[in-house]
């Protein structure tokens, strides 16, 4: 994965981009390619927290990759084989991945994002029914389905998780880009249904980027959903070529642990 642009933030996002924190954070944006035509992930670091608990909402990325196998193996980062060809392994925080070994495809190599809920069909109703996903494949037996909104995109997969799902303290989300003349409907729509929304139509500000309008939504197990206007979100997005310098300096002169350790303090626990 590249890295395709690093932002600063003094203090927290009025959308929760960081989660419930307040204070010093950035964001990193990761992918195989731009995000204008890839599946990318935003890596949040909220500078004065030192862990987060994970729950069984976010169940893991899939991603086709022989290469990804390979540098796993060689590396001597701990994978092992779930399926015949794919194999399992984590991220340092706990977060899921995994790897199908094949050859990376023509598009975006990242296959699928899988999310936990607590009841398919009322998922199936709210992704589908109300956001217009298309569902590609449903198993009743397996409890799972995968949605999507173009045939050559990333997918979601649902996943029954046989209870209540648990989000934890690390606070994702998912995002989508739609024309920005949408947006307004999107929460008319969702005031007529009666479903919840965490943050109203609202416009965004980057220091020295596109200012975009975004509108949160959770679904029935409280997973976050934000569209984006697209228009201000394709100036916003463009890849940085100095992304990896940005996150350099940044990790370079974080002192926080430092700071702490200092002050015989340690970072919280969220």
């Amino acid at each position: 994965l590249k890295v395709l642009r690093h932002e600063e933030f003094e203090e927290g996002c009025k959308a929760s981009c960081n989660g419930p924190y307040d204070g010093k954070w950035s964001k990193t944006m990761v992918g195989y390619g731009p995000e204008d035509n890839h599946f990318v992930a935003e890596l949040t670091y909220n500078y004065g927290i030192g862990e987060y608990r994970l729950g069984n909402d976010f169940l893991g990325i899939t991603l086709v990759s022989s290469q990804a196998v390979s540098n796993a193996k060689n590396m001597g980062w701990p994978i092992k084989e779930v399926t015949t060809g794919v194999f399992e392994t984590e991220a340092p925080g706990g977060y899921k991945f995994y790897l199908e070994d094949k050859e990376k495809l023509k598009q975006d190599p990242v296959l699928k994002v899988t999310l936990g809920v607590s009841n398919l069909q009322k998922s199936l109703n709210y992704w589908s029914g109300l956001l217009g996903m298309k569902i590609y494949e449903k198993d009743e037996e397996k409890q799972r389905a995968l949605l999507g909104y173009a045939d050559n995109q990333c997918k979601l997969e649902l996943k029954a998780v046989g209870g209540a799902v648990d989000h934890g303290t690390a606070f994702g989300r998912i995002a989508f880009s739609c024309a920005k003349e949408e947006l307004p409907n999107i929460e008319a729509l969702m005031k007529k249904e009666n479903q919840t929304i965490l943050t109203p139509l609202v416009s965004l500000d980057t220091p020295g980027k596109a200012t975009v309008q975004v509108i949160i939504l959770a679904d029935p197990d409280g997973h976050e959903i934000c569209f984006v206007g697209d228009e201000a979100f394709r100036d916003l997005s463009k890849v940085d070529p100095n992304g990896d310098k940005l996150l350099d300096d940044a990790m370079a002169a974080d002192k926080s642990d430092k700071w702490f350790a200092e002050h015989q303090m340690k970072k919280v626990s969220a």
